[in-house]
């Protein structure tokens, strides 16, 4: 053990920021846990306030909690099935480009809006779906149509979330499997040439099954995201008036946390989110070892 510590000495110095600030802000807030089952309020600590058991795990019985969580499942599914593709494909066609110049000017405008924070996505939204002078709005005038109050449909708020998701973070998660692309060995493709294979024939016997462990990788990482939507894209295009769709567990536990001062319910909505990522994590884990022998551990 001395041994391996010494030769590889500086790689643990590498990490060794990473993992202070992994304890410092994951796993140190993890005695936090205890306010789902105290009665905290502003004077107590998390170490004083009095015990309540499962007090504060009667959210159960909310109905409007349970419409909270269709609207999480809706979206995390809605998100997940077009957002985890989305990038697949995109890599697979910006590999297919031959001109170096045009490859690197789609690279980056794709992942550009990747750095614009979802308040500004959120206002760049505003200005194109707005009733009075949104471009789309006056486009759908010159159509001859009625003007759509997308800001306010609970028919449009989810296509909505859905395309600027999209549009923000599809180019950005192309990286990593366009760096998995460039470790296949040329030869492969050299090879296939010489078979008589085409461009689809060497992405899908090739290309694919090349990329599938970044995939599968990809894939565990992103089963929390089925469960945590993201209150930071939520958040600023949620009105009253639709707020039947769009209101998710993140904002839930911030008007009941935060705004409201229920504390405890808050921290047991979220320890149960926790725990529910956490079994998704562990499951598709276990599937993707079991199906290409693949995995976080």
């Amino acid at each position: 053990m001395l041994a391996k510590l010494t030769k590889y000495r500086w790689q643990y110095v590498m990490i060794l920021p990473g993992i202070i600030l992994l304890f410092l802000f994951s796993y140190i807030p993890m005695a936090g846990i205890q306010v789902a089952f105290k009665n905290f309020h502003i004077g107590y600590t998390i170490w004083n306030a009095p015990w309540t058991g499962f007090e504060n795990f009667s959210f159960l019985k909310d109905d409007q909690f349970w419409m909270v969580v269709r609207n999480t499942i809706v979206i995390a599914l809605l998100k997940f099935v077009f957002g985890f593709p989305a990038p697949i494909l995109l890599a697979l066609l910006i590999n297919e480009v031959r001109h170096n110049g045009y490859k690197r000017f789609v690279q980056s405008v794709s992942y550009l809006p990747h750095f614009f924070s979802w308040i500004v996505v959120a206002y760049i939204l505003q200005s194109l779906l707005t009733l009075d002078g949104g471009l789309v709005n006056e486009l759908v005038r010159k159509a001859g149509k009625d003007p759509i109050f997308f800001l306010g449909s609970t028919d449009w708020f989810r296509p909505m979330v859905v395309v600027s998701s999209l549009w923000k973070e599809v180019g950005w998660n192309t990286i990593l499997y366009l760096a998995a692309i460039t470790t296949i060995d040329p030869q492969l493709y050299e090879a296939a040439k010489v078979e008589g294979a085409g461009r689809m024939s060497q992405i899908r016997h090739i290309t694919l099954p090349g990329i599938m462990p970044t995939i599968s990788i990809v894939l565990i990482l992103s089963m929390p995201s089925l469960i945590n939507v993201g209150m930071d894209q939520i958040y600023p295009l949620m009105n009253p008036a639709n707020q039947p769709v769009a209101d998710v567990l993140d904002t839930y536990i911030l008007r009941n946390g935060l705004q409201q001062g229920y504390f405890g319910m808050a921290t047991a909505v979220g320890l149960l989110s926790s725990a529910i990522s956490l079994i998704l994590v562990l499951i598709t884990n276990q599937l993707s070892r079991k199906i290409n022998g693949e995995g976080l551990w």
